[in-house]
This record gives C-alpha cells, sequence and structure tokens, in this order.
C-alpha cells in the first residue's frame, strides 16, 4: 500500500561478485547477469544489486544482502534489514530478465524509505488498527498512531525497520528471525517471529511466516512488496490485467479503516472477478476511491486454498503473469496511490504515481477490534503460520 515510477531506459552496470552474508558466517555466490530486456519502454541490464552496498552496522546489528538463483535463471535478492524482499529478476517469453520488483541496490534507499515499506516484511500487525488501540482479555493495550488516527503497519518502528538474524539455508533458501520485546511497539507478549524465502524451481517465491508468543497477543503478517511486471521504470501499471478471486470487499471510512460490512464488488471498481484492465474504473467518481486516493482496500477471499490462486496479474508489455497464492482470508490490492515521485529507486526512476501495485495476503485490517472478523489472537503454546507465493509464467 504505498509506491513507484516511470520508464526504465537507464543501464545498471551488472553486479558480477555478490557476497551472500548469512548470520554467522558469510557466503558467496557468483553471479553474472548481462541480459538486455527488450520491451516498449524497458531497455536495462537487469541485475541484482550489489551485496557490498548492504553491508551496514544498524542499532548495533550486522545487515547482509542474501541472494537465490534457480535453473531456469530466475534471481532473487532479500535482506535481513525489515527481512525486505529486495529484488526479483523474472525470465520474460523470450528469456530476457526483467526486474520485477521496485526498491533500491543500498541499505541507504530502504533506512531512508522506511514509511513505504518497499518489499518490507510488515508486522506485528500488518494494516491497520482503528485508534491505535485495541483490548483483549479486558486490557486495552495503547499503539503509535504513525498513520493518524490509527496504526498501520506495526508502528514507528515495526518489523521493516528492525535487523532480524539471517541464515542462507541452501542456494534457494533463506532464513530470518526476530524476537520482538513484550510491549515493543505496545503489542503485548515476547514474540518470536520467523520469515522464510524460498525460490523454487517453476519461479515461484515462496514467503512463510511462523511466530510464537508467551503472553496472549494479536499478530497479523505479510509482505509489501511493490511490483510492475513491465518491469521497473515502464510506466503506470494501470494496463495490467488483474483477476481477483473475491466477490466482496470490506468498505473503509475516511482513515481507511473497515466500515465492519462485507460489500459485493458487482457493479463498482472493486470488480475483478475477471480479468480486468487496473486503471479502467480507478478515476470514476466514487466515494471509496476518494478515500484511499485510488485503490487501497482489502478483499474478502472467496474460499479456497493454498493450492489454488486468489489473484493473477498479466503484465500487458512483458508478457510476464504473476498468481498469488495464500490461505489467508483476505487480502490487500494497493495501487500505489502515495507514491509521488519522492523517492530515486533503481535505474534512476522516480516512484511516480501508480506505477507499481502491492497484493498483501492478510487477515483483515482492524481484526482485534472488530468480532465479525476472523480473530488474529495468537495465545501461548499456539504456533502463528501462514503462507504468500508469488509464482512467475510468462506466454
Amino acid at each position: 500500500m504505498r509506491l513507484s515510477i516511470k520508464n526504465f531506459a537507464a543501464t545498471i552496470l551488472p553486479a558480477c561478485l555478490l557476497s551472500l552474508a548469512a548470520y554467522s558466517t558469510p557466503i558467496t555466490n557468483l553471479i553474472t547477469t548481462t541480459t538486455t530486456i527488450n520491451m516498449t519502454d524497458t531497455t536495462a541490464h537487469a541485475a541484482l544489486p550489489a551485496a557490498s552496498a548492504f553491508e551496514r552496522t544498524i542499532d548495533g546489528k550486522q545487515t547482509h544482502l542474501f541472494t537465490m538463483k534457480n535453473k531456469k535463471g530466475m534471481q532473487v535478492a532479500v535482506t535481513n534489514y525489515g527481512a525486505h524482499l529486495v529484488s526479483a529478476l523474472v525470465p520474460d517469453k523470450t528469456g530476457n530478465l526483467v526486474s520485477v520488483v521496485l526498491g533500491f541496490d543500498n541499505m541507504e534507499g530502504y533506512q531512508k524509505t522506511a514509511g513505504s515499506y518497499y518489499g518490507a516484511t510488515v508486522g506485528r500487525f500488518g494494516n491497520r488498527i482503528a485508534k491505535a488501540k485495541f483490548t483483549l482479555d479486558g486490557q486495552e493495550y495503547t499503539l503509535a498512531a504513525n498513520n493518524r488516527p490509527n496504526t498501520l503497519h506495526g508502528g514507528r518502528k515495526g518489523f521493516s525497520a528492525q535487523v532480524w538474524d539471517g541464515k542462507q539455508v541452501d542456494s534457494h533458501t533463506v532464513e530470518f528471525t526476530y524476537l520482538s520485546a513484550d510491549m515493543e511497539e505496545g503489542f503485548p507478549g515476547n514474540l518470536k517471529a520467523k520469515v522464510t524465502y524460498q525460490l523454487t524451481e517453476d519461479n515461484a517465491i515462496h514467503i512463510s511466516y511462523e511466530a510464537t508468543t508467551d503472553k496472549t497477543t494479536v499478530v497479523n503478517l505479510t509482505n509489501h512488496a511493490y511490483f510492475n511486471l513491465n518491469g521497473e521504470g515502464s510506466g503506470t501499471i494501470l494496463d495490467h490485467l488483474v483477476q481477483i478471486d473475491a466477490d466482496n470487499y470490506t468498505p473503509v471510512d475516511r482513515t481507511l479503516i473497515p466500515t465492519g460490512k462485507l460489500e459485493p464488488v458487482k457493479g463498482t471498481p472493486f470488480d475483478f472477478t475477471t480479468f480486468t484492465p487496473l486503471g479502467k474504473n480507478i478515476h470514476t467518481d466514487n466515494e471509496q476511491l476518494k478515500f484511499g486516493g485510488g485503490i487501497d482496500h482489502n478483499f474478502a477471499l472467496n474460499k479456497h486454498t493454498i493450492k489454488t490462486p486468489i489473484a493473477r496479474v498479466k503484465g500487458d508489455k512483458s508478457g510476464i503473469e504473476m498468481d498469488v497464492y495464500t490461505a489467508e482470508p483476505g487480502m490487500q490490492l494497493y495501487t500505489g496511490n502515495g507514491m509521488g515521485g519522492f523517492n530515486t529507486i533503481r535505474g534512476g526512476k522516480k516512484d511516480g504515481k501508480q506505477t507499481a501495485f502491492a497484493m498483501e495476503t492478510q487477515h483483515f485490517p482492524d481484526a482485534p477490534n472488530q468480532p465479525n472478523f476472523a480473530s488474529t489472537t495468537l495465545k501461548p503454546g499456539e504456533v502463528y503460520k501462514t503462507q504468500t507465493i508469488y509464482k512467475f509464467t510468462a506466454k
């Protein structure tokens, strides 16, 4: 729910030696990428960032860049700062690599834009909590109102701005762990969180979340990657075709807190039950669109399992398609309405309005305050588990 860019026609020098640093033992992968992207609006060398640009000390802890690569040539980079998804290079229909995740080539870019959540793991509670407070077991907890008057994505310094412990499990898997202390950002309980990134041979990024607590708390973890399937800097995402398996969505008030109702998408700008251009109705005179400056809404997904995609997106220029899988009951679609060209991202481009979209799988926003929504409560002895899968193909 936050940012983006425009025409991607700059040249990025390919990264040759990428040093992968595991939490305890750094390792080195040699990845050489000189593939040229040839699309209508994009001509550039797609390459992962240099590992050295992510070697920093933040809050007394070391940050690193970790990379993964499969046999089909897809490449992914992540960092233990905020457990961010930094980059994803996906083969298009001609085999050329396209950079489909917006981001930065150095750690400083992520630090400066922390409130925009580029590729971040967000928690302890993803999305909004109304009026920055909730009641649990009869006790009221007060949080930071970092998105006044509400709490957004865990508060002023949520999981996205913390340095996690990182470990490169193998060439396809990276694991991050973080202990969120009792009352950090106002949330009760010592929460042990784990996020695992895995790149599979079928060009899918699996993001698995796990958490336990020693005191009853609330938890709702997700990823905030910004995607443009035509490539970074290739223009707006308004001509991307989108399909979402949701007959209903949760309308919001002026502060983007759900009203508690479920309303049909049929006959509204939120109807993506069949493939529809993302921008087809985004500028219509609609109160909900005015509240969000575009689409920034939770879709109540139809009955599903992790085995079937709940959303599908087609890049109109690249031929790259992305399927989204989850067992979560909801997904937030954000069309980059707040992106205003204030930040310079990879390739020297600006993050212009609606040049990327986010699809955040989740429990519903403000669930701790709305008993008719599925519960986000986690108790001692229970294990929180969820997963987001972004799978890419090209046609």
